[in-house]
């Protein structure tokens, strides 16, 4: 947990010296001198001032005008950044390197045994969630037969290809999790635990595009999650597949990684 934290402000600080470095090369091309604005009459007078001279600035001055103005703005991005990027070494130096979510694992044996977890670390939250049981939607009769992986039933050859993609990837899910929408209650495809802010996400695999009752039913169901204040983008996602458009894996792993790390 604690390096997860890090990672992520080593990742903030690479982006502040590149920013700062790029807006330091880009500044040289602005004009010298800065401009000082004073309120009169009308609205405002613009004035460019350099060394101990002042000029005012007129209509024809316009583009001088938005050209220092923009020099001031990339000049306070400049010192911001590098006050954010001092106070982040600061942080990161003095920043534990274990977690509180990590004390119980760490403990030795001699002493876990005869203690409870105060927080649940990424792995202990996930085999928790995990636990928990719930009644999958039924199968017909006659249906084919997919198993992934780990051994379960699922519906597609395509839901086979995603619950083994996450399953490999450590990234834990429930299949056809049953889910209360309204007064209705339906059975998402995937119900996704995301570890790194441990909220309950859904993945709709859309297999059959091309039939328009299908595509209707869709659309219903997105209103259905959207009612229920389950958003796309945000805690449903889509993929897509249709008879002349086959299931594309070859972003599936980013799509994962972007979504429900």
């Amino acid at each position: 947990m604690a390096n997860k934290v890090i990672d992520i402000m080593n990742a903030r600080d690479a982006y502040l010296i590149s920013t700062i470095k790029s807006l330091e090369k880009k500044i040289d091309s602005y004009p010298e001198g800065k401009i000082n604005i004073r309120p009169n009459k009308s609205g405002y007078s613009y004035f460019w001032h350099r060394g101990n001279t002042y000029r005012y600035l007129n209509k024809s001055d316009t583009e001088l005008i938005k050209q220092l103005i923009q020099k001031d703005l990339i000049a306070d991005a400049i010192s911001k950044a590098k006050t954010e990027e001092f106070i982040l070494h600061e942080l990161m130096s003095k920043y534990p390197t274990v977690a509180i979510e990590d004390l119980y694992g760490l403990l030795p044996e001699k002493r876990k045994k005869y203690a409870s977890p105060i927080f649940l670390n990424n792995d202990e939250y996930a085999k928790h969630w995990l636990s928990l049981p719930f009644a999958p939607k039924s199968f017909g009769k006659d249906g084919p037969e997919y198993y992934t992986i780990k051994g379960e039933r699922v519906r597609s050859k395509s839901e086979v290809i995603i619950a083994d993609r996450l399953f490999s990837k450590g990234i834990p899910y429930k299949y056809e999790c049953p889910l209360k929408v309204g007064k209705e209650i339906i059975h998402p495809d995937f119900t996704i635990l995301r570890h790194s802010d441990r909220k309950i996400v859904f993945h709709e695999h859309c297999g059959m595009m091309g039939d328009k009752q299908y595509g209707e039913d869709m659309v219903d169901r997105v209103n259905k999650y959207g009612k229920a204040g389950i958003f796309v983008g945000d805690r449903l996602f889509f993929t897509f597949e249709s008879s002349d458009h086959p299931f594309d894996i070859s972003w599936l792993d980013d799509f994962i990684e972007r979504n429900y790390r």
